[in-house]
C-alpha cells in the first residue's frame, strides 16, 4: 500500500501551518510543515481521534433569563457531535445556576462532562 498524503493546517498557536502528513492506513509516517512540536501531535490526533469542544445551550426553569450557555469539560468525540446536541437539546435545569456546575455528568460515555458557562440567576432575586 502506498503511503497517502494529507494536507491540515494547525489550529493550536496563531501561526496556522500548513502541514502534510503522510499516512499508511491510519498511521501517520510523518508530519512535515510544523513549525512547533505541537503541530505534530496535532495532525496525529486530528486525523486518529478528531476532537472538538461544543458550545450549545439548555432551557431554564425559574431564571432570569430563558436559556443557559453550556460548554464541555474537555474536547470530544467530533463523530458524537450530533448525539451530544440532540442530548443537550432534552435538558431543562432548575435556577439558580453557577459557572462550572456539571449539567450532564459523562456525556454519552465519553468522560466529558457539559457545564454552565455562566452563572444564572433566579428569576426576580437580585443577589
Amino acid at each position: 500500500m502506498k503511503p497517502v498524503e494529507k494536507e491540515l493546517i494547525c489550529v493550536t498557536c496563531p501561526r496556522g501551518c500548513r502541514l502534510r502528513v503522510l499516512m499508511d492506513g491510519d498511521k501517520v509516517l510523518e508530519v512535515l510543515g510544523n513549525n512547533c512540536k505541537r503541530g505534530a501531535s496535532y495532525a496525529e490526533i486530528e486525523l486518529r481521534d478528531p476532537r472538538r469542544m461544543v458550545a450549545s445551550t439548555v432551557r431554564v426553569c425559574n431564571g432570569e433569563r430563558p436559556v443557559l450557555p453550556v460548554t464541555l469539560s474537555a474536547p470530544i468525540q467530533k463523530r458524537l457531535i450530533r448525539q451530544l446536541l440532540r442530548e443537550v437539546s432534552t435538558v431543562t435545569v432548575e435556577a439558580p445556576v453557577k459557572m462550572g456546575d456539571v449539567i450532564i455528568q459523562n456525556v454519552l460515555n465519553s468522560g466529558v462532562n457539559v457545564v454552565a458557562s455562566r452563572n444564572l440567576k433566579t428569576a426576580g432575586k437580585t443577589h
